[in-house]
């Protein structure tokens, strides 16, 4: 089984993601003029405002805290580890420039997926990559296939992940069963999930800013005390990314790729960008300013957020502590990273990296769930009876992680992904035209002095597209009025 699914990574990985992945990232970074660095600034202008919403979305605040739910989780922590013991300090370069290029991905996506939001029987916003797939290009199949790839992924795998990373720090922090561990989190997360999106937000907007401050103070805590190793550790990543190392062994392509490879993967899983799961939470707020833009920028910040500021932390604080200096045998994964912080504050940083995973993965494991559900409904299987087997099997997948050894898991969440994100970087690349149009609409406006408030009549092409009543400008109104600051 393991044999066939490193055969499939491999082609997916080794021949066609990592080349789409950056080759979009570069094609959107250029043709939007380097916005993730031209308004990043604005990133956080826009987040001042986030916290307003109306009776059919969440706020932007909850969008970017649900999107950060699913992203800061195993990746951030478990990860980072990986990539460094499989890849070398250079995998950490790769991973930077993932999330810069990412940056303009997550852009584009979330841009899109405001534009073509719906709303479901209930008059909640719903949307993300299937459905733009559908409206946008007019492709049906593709959003199926989509929903299908995403469904297996975020709904079912990603959840094993979660646990698995959570199973395994308790136990080596606090000795637990497994098992035990697994029947507690499938409770958490029943209690959770059954109670809907908004549920699911209002834990994200509650648990994931407390659980982030609280691990970035350790780690810069942890950087003061090592802070003369900082040139040397900076040296080490550029150096390995680049192949420098291994030069005078001949093996300079093996490493140049290694490196590539697993910062790439690494930094897909934890950032997400391009892969087309944030969309479907940029796709349920009620954005502020009123423009499927400032939704883009909003979750560009979290792409930065995920992986410049936390995955950072944790790869300095693993480098810093000196553990991979004399690698031991059999450790890697979380338990790579308590080893660190335990070297580096005493013992109770094994029970601290326990504590953050557990809230990490939790938000990530309900934050899963909530996009597996949205692209349920898009594949009109929003019955009752469906949605309770979705949630079933979710919590079930919980628990096979808590218990299943973790390369197999992690093996197929790589897979799972790569198929995900192929199919959502053909769509937006076929569909950044309209984003651009967006984009420059938005920016229009700002540089006129105005509140960026998007007009559907302006632009008669997409008002065939989008769904009526959504964009219309009588809402819109009543929207900015409501929230006239």
């Amino acid at each position: 089984m393991i044999e066939i699914i490193n055969y499939l990574n491999n082609i997916v990985w080794g021949s066609i993601l990592i080349y789409l992945l950056l080759g979009a990232g570069i094609y959107f970074t250029i043709r939007s003029g380097f916005i993730q660095l031209r308004h990043f600034n604005h990133m956080f202008g826009v987040l001042k405002n986030s916290k307003q919403t109306d009776k059919a979305g969440i706020s932007s605040f909850q969008a970017l805290c649900t999107s950060l739910a699913a992203r800061v989780g195993t990746g951030n922590l478990t990860g980072v580890a990986i990539a460094l013991t499989a890849g070398g300090p250079g995998a950490i370069f790769w991973m930077w420039v993932v999330a810069m290029l990412g940056m303009a991905t997550s852009f584009i996506e979330s841009t899109l997926a405001q534009l073509y939001k719906t709303k479901d029987d209930q008059g909640n916003y719903r949307g993300g990559p299937a459905y733009y797939m559908q409206k946008g290009l007019n492709f049906r199949w593709m959003g199926v296939l989509f929903s299908i790839f995403l469904i297996i992924a975020f709904g079912l795998v990603f959840n094993a992940v979660q646990a698995n990373s959570i199973a395994q720090a308790t136990a080596i922090a606090f000795d637990f069963n497994p098992l035990y561990v697994g029947i507690g989190l499938v409770i958490m997360s029943g209690i959770v999930i059954f109670g809907g999106l908004k549920s699911i937000a209002k834990v994200a907007e509650f648990v994931v800013p407390i659980m982030a401050l609280a691990y970035l103070i350790l780690a810069f805590w942890v950087v003061g005390h090592h802070i003369e190793r900082l040139p040397e550790v900076f040296t080490l990543i550029i150096r390995n990314a680049f192949g420098l190392q291994e030069a005078a062994g001949g093996a300079i392509g093996y490493g140049i790729g290694q490196a590539m490879t697993q910062g790439v993967q690494r930094g897909l899983f934890s950032n997400e960008a391009g892969m087309g799961s944030a969309p479907n939470a940029a796709a349920s707020a009620a954005p502020y300013p009123p423009h499927p833009a400032s939704q883009g920028y909003i979750q560009m910040l979290g792409v930065f957020m995920d992986t410049m500021v936390i995955c950072s932390a944790t790869a300095i604080i693993i480098l810093c502590s000196g553990v991979l200096d004399n690698p031991i045998e059999n450790i890697n994964g979380i338990e790579l990273t308590q080893l660190a912080l335990s070297s580096a504050v005493g013992s109770w940083g094994s029970t601290f990296i326990a504590i953050a995973i557990f809230f990490f993965a939790f938000t990530s494991i309900i934050a899963n769930y909530a996009y597996a559900e949205s692209n349920l409904i898009f594949l009109e299987s929003n019955h009752t009876s469906k949605l309770f087997l979705l949630r079933v099997a979710a919590l079930g997948m919980v628990m096979f992680g808590s218990l299943a050894e973790m390369p197999l898991i992690w093996k197929l969440a790589d897979l799972s992904m790569g198929l995900m994100a192929i199919t959502n970087l053909i769509a937006i690349l076929l569909l950044s035209g309209i984003a651009f149009k967006l984009t420059k609409d938005y920016n229009m406006q700002r540089k006129a002095g105005k509140l960026p408030t998007f007009d559907i009549n302006q632009h008669p092409e997409l008002k065939i597209q989008v769904e009526e009543g959504i964009w219309e400008e009588k809402h819109v109104k009543q929207w900015v009025n409501k929230n006239a600051i």
